[in-house]
């Protein structure tokens, strides 16, 4: 990502409300040093704990992702998406990339849900599994995915999907020998 916006809207929003690094921690459940190397764009991680950070500030996640906002219909054309977002997939792990957003609804100020293309590379077994208020619907629209759900796991194909309570400890990743992409829906009450 050639710019930091994500770093810098919780670095803004934390400094407006007079919140220190620390006390963000305390509050959100994200410690500090990943919150630091977040806003100093050293990393983006999972969603997970971008989601805790957003809910802590009273703003939606949507608001630390997005560049601008507007009240009528987003429109994303066939290969159009501008903004990819590069996430590490792992709540605190910093040096690799393995999750491509591509927003499908970046722009659109009063949302509930984020819609997502997501480039999913293939799997290591270095993963730990996240959890946060809300719900998300999965569809496979190339490859294979495994989703691990509490106990449980998954393995979807093209045309799969899965809708499940986020709350519940989860992690996704590509299954089998190829990447796969999928369109996400993630909602996670304000």
């Amino acid at each position: 990502m050639p710019e930091n916006t994500v770093g810098e809207r919780i670095k803004q929003l934390r400094d407006n409300q007079n919140i220190t690094v620390d006390e963000l921690a305390e509050r959100s459940g994200v410690n500090a040093e990943l919150i630091n190397k977040i806003e100093e764009g050293d990393i983006i991680p999972s969603l997970t704990p971008l989601i805790k950070i957003s809910r802590t500030l009273g703003v939606r996640l949507g608001t630390l992702l997005d560049d601008r906002v507007q009240d009528e219909p987003v429109i994303v054309r066939k290969g159009k998406t501008e903004r990819v977002i590069h996430f590490s997939g792992y709540e605190e792990k910093t040096d690799t990339s393995n999750l491509s957003f591509h927003s499908l609804g970046a722009g659109k100020g009063d949302r509930h849900m984020e819609p997502f293309i997501i480039d999913v590379e293939l799997h290591t077994d270095d993963f730990k599994l996240s959890s946060h208020e809300g719900e998300e619907f999965i569809y496979v629209l190339e490859g294979e995915i495994e989703v691990i759900y509490g106990q449980d796991r998954y393995i979807l194909s093209e045309g799969d999907s899965i809708y499940y309570d986020s709350v519940v400890p989860h992690h996704l990743h590509a299954a089998g020998e190829e990447n796969a992409r999928i369109l996400a829906v993630v909602y996670t009450p304000f």
